[in-house]
């Protein structure tokens, strides 16, 4: 049998836009000589729909898109996803299977996540369907187990998977771990079709896949592209791809999170505070490599305390990437405003105050100039900074998109190491001095910090791995380390709390995973 598979990026709420896509699709000599063409889950409206899927105007925009359907599917078989109401059930997330104008099966969602539990009720799970001589089972990506886990099953000759799965580093070698369990399970044949694109903090890789009974990947489509592949199920031989590293999957990840969040919001132009370190450097990179370097508007914030390697660093990364760029110093400014409040700190010494308030200055300085030029600032902070408080409020959290705060520092020196991989396009003194914030004389991070090496190895058992003050101790010797990283964490939940929408590329992102008590 031949399947189309069609991965897909929609745009959520546009039902018109993402209706005419499949239509677009379906009209493709590929689609027409298939069978079936097998659409993502949630393709006619999106996702994440959240609050949304309330509101009726779009349930009724949903059914008249799933009518059209109906009728354009002459002579021609497909399966669609969208928020369906069930009759004697309620609003679903559904999966519907339309043959010959009409609708042959709908399959609901079983197993909701916390989330779609707030506007979906409980669906009935995987569906078995006789199309063709074929006995298919039908289901959600999430609710599959049932077909390895239940004893009553039917035995089907092919399974069909729809996902709209969110993206994290760990997802792509998990769903091709868990399609060829399914088929050594079954002995049977799989298609599965996931969604590509980005929603704000959402990320869909895509990596469609289609598997015959001995388990052989007979294709694999992109990750991170559009794309539509036929394919006969009965073939033997099998596809020989080769399988992405982590950190190409993540660089590929974050700049499509780049490009969709200003495609799909209209926008145009970013801008970055370039400092002279590695994560500027990094975000720059990756937005004019989703923008194009001439959309991308570099801005120098020097102050008395900025080295002059620094201010040469992030000119010849600017120049490198062919942005345009600004040297805006700030020495003038933080010595008035030292002025302006020295009655109030008679008597005081300088201290982290003095600090804030050059971070504090150049996030006002860039989110002026994002207002008089319509650049959309773009925030710098990774997720080490995030995770112990190593920032300013309302100075480096600034920006409406949080490009790599969902990574940690030394991800970030393997991300710099992948995007240099052909050609020195971040100067390499970028990446092997000293992290410094450089806002008093002769400061470095390791002043405030652990060793990122020590440190990120602490989160990431705290945070990926969920583990204790105590089973983290059994792993790491220095238990008052251990401690003060804990503390840290737990003391800067607020920040959290105030920061940009973070491009999510790990299992377990501030605010969308790890959602903890502010006190």
């Amino acid at each position: 049998m031949k399947i189309n598979i069609v991965q897909i990026n929609t745009k959520t709420g546009n039902v018109q836009e993402n209706l005419q896509k499949v239509f677009d699709e379906l009209e493709k000599p590929q689609a027409k000589e298939a069978l079936l063409s097998v659409f993502p889950a949630n393709t006619l409206c999106g996702s994440p729909l959240l609050s949304s899927v309330v509101y009726t105007d779009l349930q009724k925009q949903a059914q008249l898109a799933l009518q059209e359907c109906v009728q354009r599917s002459e002579h021609r078989a497909f399966i669609i996803g969208l928020p369906l109401h069930v009759q004697d059930r309620g609003l679903c997330n559904a999966l519907v299977f339309v043959q010959n104008k009409a609708i042959r099966a709908i399959v609901t969602k079983k197993y909701l996540d916390l989330d779609e539990q707030k506007y979906y009720v409980r669906g009935e799970g995987v569906q078995m369907l006789q199309y063709q001589n074929q006995k298919i089972a039908i289901g959600f990506y999430e609710d599959l187990k049932e077909l390895t886990k239940s004893q009553n099953m039917e035995q089907p000759d092919m399974v069909i998977c729809c996902g709209c799965n969110v993206y994290n580093y760990n997802k792509p070698y998990r769903t091709r771990y868990r399609m060829h369990k399914i088929v050594e399970h079954l002995n049977t044949s799989l298609v599965y079709a996931n969604r590509i694109g980005g929603e704000g903090s959402y990320l869909y890789a895509g990596g469609s896949m289609a598997l015959n009974a001995a388990g052989s990947v007979l294709c694999q489509l992109p990750y991170f592209e559009e794309d539509s592949k036929t394919i006969d199920l009965q073939l033997l031989e099998s596809y020989d791809d080769e399988k992405p590293s982590i950190v190409e999957l993540v660089y590929k990840a974050l700049v499509m999170g780049i490009r969709e969040y200003f495609h799909k919001n209209g926008l145009k132009k970013a801008l970055v505070g370039l400092s002279g370190g590695i994560d500027s450097a990094i975000v720059a990179v990756l937005a004019a490599d989703a923008l194009g370097g001439e959309n991308v508007r570099g801005v120098m914030l020097p102050s008395q305390y900025s080295s002059d390697h620094s201010i040469n660093d992030a000119v010849a990364l600017a120049e490198n990437l062919g942005m345009p760029y600004d040297i805006v110093p700030i020495q003038d400014m933080f010595d008035q405003m030292k002025k302006t409040l020295s009655p109030i700190f008679a008597g005081m010494p300088e201290d982290v105050t003095e600090e804030n308030m050059q971070a504090r200055i150049r996030g006002s300085l860039l989110m002026a100039i994002s207002n008089k030029t319509g650049a959309i600032l773009l925030n710098t902070s990774n997720k080490s900074e995030a995770a112990v408080g190593y920032g300013t409020l309302y100075g480096d959290s600034c920006g409406a998109l949080s490009v790599i705060g969902d990574i940690y520092k030394t991800e970030v020196y393997e991300l710099a190491e992948y995007i240099n991989r052909d050609e020195e396009r971040i100067p390499r003194n970028t990446i092997e001095k000293a992290p410094s914030a450089e806002l008093r004389p002769d400061q470095k991070d390791s002043d405030s910090l652990p060793d990122y090496n020590k440190l990120d190895e602490i989160l990431s058992m705290l945070i990926e791995e969920e583990m204790c003050y105590d089973e983290i101790c059994e792993e790491v010797d220095d238990h008052e380390l251990v401690a003060r990283v804990l503390k840290m964490v737990r003391n800067n939940e607020h920040k959290r709390l105030q920061t940009a929408p973070v491009l999510k590329i790990s299992p377990m992102t501030f605010r969308l995973d790890r959602k903890m008590p502010i006190a």
